[in-house]
């Protein structure tokens, strides 16, 4: 079984305001706060265009990275937008997600999508 206090937040909205308010918002309290002892952002599918070019959501992930919350991106999806060297480059780590997605749903561990 998963661990108990970690979670995931599947993040494929690409709409700024609920990365802002929600997502970010979220995923920094709950280790400010000690909510969660681990917290990962999933970037999947549009997020990983808005990640890119978008300046606002480079820098709340930045700090959502310096409360020690974890960043990962689907290669698959990085691959076919044409955005994995960007995504790379602001240090977010870039790898295969579907077997680690089903491996968390399948443990019952923690899972928010956005």
């Amino acid at each position: 079984m998963g661990t108990p206090n970690k979670l995931h937040i599947l993040w494929t909205n690409d709409n700024v305001i609920t990365a802002e308010k929600m997502v970010f918002m979220y995923a920094v309290n709950s280790k400010k706060r000690d909510w969660w002892n681990e917290v990962t952002i999933i970037i999947w599918g549009a997020t990983a265009i808005l990640v890119s070019e978008n300046k606002q959501i480079q820098q709340l992930i930045e700090e959502a990275k310096l409360e020690g919350v974890h960043i990962t991106a689907c290669k698959a999806c990085a691959d076919q937008l044409g955005v994995t060297e960007k995504l790379e480059s602001l240090g977010i780590e870039v790898t295969y997600q579907g077997l680690p997605l089903t491996k968390i749903l399948k443990d019952n561990e923690k899972l928010i999508t956005i």
